[in-house]
């Protein structure tokens, strides 16, 4: 019962975490590992809950994705096929194979957060540039596959080539790597091992934090979000280049 309580407690901060920043495993990942799965059934079982904090946070998000349909016709099937590439990857190759570039990578994003671009008529016809639907698929791979701060790429991915608020891009974010990460999830559910008792205590915590996570970013100031989101981001970044070098 305490076991269930503490995962219910770190899906919610983990949904709440990843609604507003893109880092959902940074919380709910070690709770796993701290019921004593080993990684690879933790980045698992971690995959299939997932699930459940982009339900929440999208279905908190609809005021943001209005007029946003054409850009998700247009990117959510890259963040689909990257997903099940990335799922495909890790079923098939060792997981440490990104282990070094991993924290550059987050590193470079969590400081892309920040960089700020002229103002622009959001949603004008033919403003994002064509590379755009290359990168969410890149990142649908990543996110497949090792997964660790995806939605901090993304959301820098999408805050520099589009000219959407915060709000709008991170609501964007939520839908595109839910997307990706679903039918990596699946996979795993249908080849891998997934240990189902810790998924649906931290499905719940996940749901419940990724619904509250849009409130908070609609409500609050852009840029003391933003700084906070790159400051997790450079945080984990260092650790994961602790661990790997």
């Amino acid at each position: 019962m305490v076991r269930f309580a503490l995962l219910v407690l770190a899906g919610f901060g983990g949904g709440l975490t990843g609604s507003v920043a893109g880092l959902a495993s940074l919380v709910s990942y070690p709770a796993l590992l701290a019921t004593g799965l080993n990684p690879v059934g933790a980045n698992v079982t971690n995959t299939v809950a997932l699930i459940f904090s982009s339900v929440g946070s999208v279905s908190g998000s609809r005021p943001e994705l209005r007029n946003q349909s054409g850009r998700l016709r247009q990117l959510a099937p890259m963040a689909i096929l990257g997903g099940i590439a990335g799922g495909a990857l890790l079923l098939l190759t060792p997981a440490d194979a990104f282990a070094r570039i991993v924290p550059v990578l987050i590193f470079v994003a969590s400081c892309g957060v920040l960089i700020k671009r002229a103002p622009a008529e959001p949603n004008a016809a033919g403003a994002d540039p064509r590379w755009l639907p290359l990168g969410v698929f890149a990142i649908g791979v990543y996110g497949g596959y090792f997964g660790a701060a995806a939605g901090v790429l993304l959301l820098a991915l999408l805050l520099l080539a589009t000219h959407e608020r915060l709000p709008h891009s991170n609501a964007l974010k939520n839908v595109l790597l839910g997307l990706s990460n679903a039918v990596a999830a699946l996979g795993f559910i249908i080849f891998g091992h997934v240990h189902w008792y810790a998924v649906f205590p931290l499905a719940v915590g996940l749901f419940l934090g990724g619904r509250l996570g849009p409130m908070v970013v609609r409500r609050a100031p852009a840029t003391p979000l933003k700084l906070i989101i790159a400051a997790a981001g450079v945080g984990l970044a260092v650790k994961l280049g602790l661990d790997a070098y």
